[in-house]
Formats: C-alpha cells, sequence, structure tokens
C-alpha cells in the first residue's frame, strides 16, 4: 500500500478527487446560495478554497482506503424560497457537477483524437473515470449521499418519515455495500455502463 503512495499515477488520481469533490461542495453552496439561502456564504464555504471544503478525516482515508468524503455544505431548508424543491436542487447539484466535469473531459478528450496520449490525455481521461464514479455514488438513495436527500423530499410524508429511518444507519450501509463483491460489482457495473453511453454518441 506504501508504495504506491509514490507513483505518480496515483498521486494525480488523488489530486483530481480532491479538485473534483471540491467542485462538487461548491456547486452545493451556490445552488442553495441562488436559491435564496446564504448560509454556506456566511460560513465561508462559497468559494472554491479546498481547505474549507476538505475534511482531514475524509482525506486520510482517501490515501489508505478506496474512499473519502469532503464537509458537507451546511443548508437552511427553511431560508428556500421553495422549500422542497430548493432541497432537491441543491442536493442534485453536487452530482450535476460531476456530470459536467466528466461531460467536458469527455468532449475534449474526443476533440484531441487521435492526440490523447501525454499528460494531458491521462489528466482528461482519469478527470472522466473519477467523476462518473462519483456522480454514480451520490446518486445512490443512501444517507449521507444526495440520492437520499433527493428521495426523501419526493416520498410522501408517510414513507419519508418511515426512510428517514434508515439514516442513523447509512454510513454502515455504505461500508456494507462497497465490502460485499457482488454489491461492489454491481457499483461498478453502473459506473461502466454510463462510461459506455458516454463512448456511444
Amino acid at each position: 500500500m506504501f508504495a504506491q503512495w509514490s507513483s505518480p499515477t496515483w498521486i494525480l488520481r488523488v489530486l483530481l478527487v480532491l479538485a473534483s469533490l471540491v467542485l462538487h461542495e461548491f456547486a452545493h453552496a451556490l445552488a442553495a446560495d441562488l436559491q435564496g439561502d446564504k448560509t454556506a456564504r456566511h460560513e465561508g464555504r462559497l468559494t472554491l478554497n479546498p481547505l474549507v471544503h476538505l475534511e482531514w478525516t475524509g482525506v486520510i482515508a482517501m490515501l489508505i482506503a478506496p474512499i473519502g468524503w469532503a464537509r458537507p455544505v451546511p443548508i437552511q431548508p427553511a431560508h428556500f424560497r421553495h422549500r422542497r424543491l430548493g432541497v432537491i436542487v441543491t442536493a442534485a447539484a453536487g452530482p450535476c457537477s460531476n456530470l459536467v466535469i466528466a461531460a467536458a473531459s469527455y468532449g475534449v478528450l474526443r476533440a484531441m483524437q487521435p492526440y490523447t496520449y501525454g499528460i494531458l490525455g491521462t489528466v482528461l481521461g482519469m478527470l472522466f473515470e473519477i467523476n462518473i464514479a462519483l456522480f454514480v455514488l451520490n446518486m445512490i438513495p443512501i444517507p449521507p449521499l444526495d440520492g437520499s436527500r433527493i428521495l426523501y423530499e419526493l416520498l410522501p410524508y408517510r414513507q419519508a418519515a418511515v426512510y428517514s429511518r434508515i439514516e442513523p444507519y447509512g454510513p454502515w450501509i455504505l461500508l456494507f455495500v462497497f465490502l460485499v463483491p457482488p454489491l461492489n460489482a454491481a457499483f461498478s457495473d453502473l459506473v461502466y455502463l454510463l462510461m459506455s453511453w458516454f463512448y456511444g454518441t
């Protein structure tokens, strides 16, 4: 494990993941701000400064395991002009930012053909793969992922109340998903399916 820390490819991948996480959290903050909730702005989160978005435990976890996270952007749903829509749009903004980054990376790669080798091609290829994976991951409807926030707001009140009971167990459920080979493989299949869709366009 420690040998890979000196690998330029591994270092580049970690840096690109961190940059993608920062843009993901910035997108949440911007979406909330545009809809009337200034909480993120007041707490200094409406910025691309990685120091205010990254959580060091999440960064350290990324260095020793295939998992990592950033600090969630704080929101006050009551401040939204339309509360339910505001939560849905703000939650979706993060994964959508990853999808936009992936699409832009792939678009540039396509435009570069056949000159896709070298450091730029490597960076764009990694950005594409990383952000597709982040999009798929964050759309999984398991707390505390963004997909769970979206699903909660779309459910009728009674079903939403039942669904909210799994929130304390969400991180353990996620850990279970990624430790069980068939479930982990299903996640990988979804990532490759979306990547294949891009390849076919």
